[in-house]
């Protein structure tokens, strides 16, 4: 019996649906401010941007699909079940309502649409009424999952990306310097430090959890569209995400060009909405600031739609009968839209050692995902790698707590010690080597089961 297979026009659209749940604020802030950062070394930190930004986000995805799993719960419960649900609650919470949903309304009302106000403007109350408008608009696309296509792919996603295209455009028509001539900042003077200081930079995307997060509902759109045959499903999903990859590669590479281009009329920005919102005004006046708010507000609208969307979905499959998809779905809008009330500031401020956890062990879940074919999909493999990657993670994760935070645990001791026991600590990847004996460990595991 012949089995459905999407059409190309099918594909692509389901490429453009993922493309935009991945590319919120932190996709278009951050490489801005990474070009001004990179200077004459841009290329090298390009690369390792795109690695963490863009590579393993889109392996993501397809360790979800080449495995046949229902979601992340599925796969993480591969290191054991109740690993499953504790790794996917905490990735969940941290992609969704307590990091990167509020992050989206707080950046683009900061970077787009405050400074349409001027100053003496009452930003606390102008963010409050912004964000309940932002969040209404959320939460009446995600109560319809089924058209989440046709309001990411067909309608946000279009008009997202031509009034992007009119910033970079404008920006690279007229270039005030050229990349050679632009110093790199202090940790970005060589091609190493600059490739490794762009690699921990792309944490900040969240994309490579994401990337897990959305695995679920890019199933769930292909499976829709009348794919069932589990095979057909993986292939799709490979094909949807490198097609997303390629899009979202481009755009890095342009908008990195940018920020270094932009050096030579401006100082390094304190971050990526000031160095945009600076390229914007220069090259179209106040014009530039309104289509940057329109550019922002569109891509952290169509990245909240998705995550909600992915938030309630998984969390109606992982407690079954407590609450049905349209409350979980409310809640994490409305617990979502009291975050961002905080301020984007002490967001930023927590996520980061969220991610530092956290990304350690979603790279190494996929990365185990796609080869487990090689150690016969053994469970003492997994099991190994994770427990020796988690512990060199949480040293990453003490070391960015906030310097309050960390003075009142005083977590000090503690990183120091790490620094001397832990390899390419000082770089964020002190996790590497350690990840690297844990399955050294899994396979001699494996291999004396195997001879037994």
């Amino acid at each position: 019996m012949d089995t459905k297979k999407l059409t190309l026009k099918q594909r692509i659209l389901v490429a453009g649906t993922l493309f935009g749940m991945f590319f919120g604020a932190g996709n278009l802030i951050f490489p801005v401010h990474l070009g001004q950062l990179a200077g004459s070394n841009m290329l090298a930190a390009t690369i390792g941007f795109i690695i963490t930004a863009v590579s393993i986000p889109i392996l993501g995805v397809a360790a979800i699909g080449r495995t046949h799993s229902d979601g992340l719960q599925a796969l993480s419960s591969k290191v054991g079940k109740g690993y499953g649900y504790f790794f996917t609650v905490l990735l969940y919470l941290t992609i969704g309502p307590c990091f990167a949903i509020p992050r989206c309304a707080t950046v683009s009302f900061s970077t787009g649409v405050f400074p349409l106000f001027g100053e003496g403007a009452n930003e606390k109350l102008l963010l409050f009424i912004f964000s309940a408008i932002f969040f209404a608009a959320v939460l009446a696309a995600s109560l319809f999952p089924g058209k989440i296509t046709v309001w990411i792919g067909k309608i946000i996603n279009p008009l997202f990306l031509i009034f992007l295209l009119i910033l970079v455009i404008a920006a690279l028509t007229n270039p005030p310097a050229s990349v050679s001539e632009v110093a790199p900042a202090d940790g970005y003077d060589s091609v190493v430090s600059a490739f490794f200081s762009a690699f921990i930079e792309g944490y900040g995307t969240m994309d490579a959890i994401a990337g897990l997060a959305f695995g679920i509902v890019v199933i769930d759109i292909i499976r829709g569209m009348g794919v069932t045959k589990d095979s057909d499903i993986a292939h799709d999903v490979l094909i949807s995400g490198i097609l997303t990859g390629a899009l979202m590669a481009l755009i890095y590479v342009l908008t990195v060009l940018m920020g270094t281009q932009s050096r030579g009329l401006f100082d390094i920005s304190a971050n990526g909405g000031i160095a945009f919102a600076q390229i914007a005004e220069s090259n179209l006046g106040k014009a530039g600031l309104a289509v940057l708010a329109v550019t922002i507000t569109f891509a952290c609208l169509k990245t909240s739609i998705g995550l909600v969307t992915s938030c309630a979905s998984t969390f109606c499959k992982m407690f079954p009968g407590f609450l049905n998809y349209k409350i979980w779905a409310v809640i994490f809008t409305l617990f979502s839209f009291v975050v961002s009330n905080v301020g984007l500031t002490s967001i930023i401020n927590y996520s980061l050692p969220a991610l530092m956890l956290l990304y350690p062990l979603a790279i190494t879940l996929i990365i185990l995902a796609l080869t487990e074919k090689l150690f016969g999909r053994d469970r003492a493999v997994y099991v190994s790698v994770t427990a020796f990657t988690a512990v060199a993670a949480v040293f990453d994760f003490l070391k960015t707590l906030p310097e309050s935070t960390q003075a009142f645990l005083h977590t000090a001791p503690l990183t120091a010690f790490a620094g001397k026991i832990l390899p390419l600590f000082d770089l964020g990847l002190g996790w590497v080597i350690p990840a690297l004996a844990g399955l050294a460990l899994g396979l001699v595991i494996h291999f004396v089961k195997l001879r037994k």
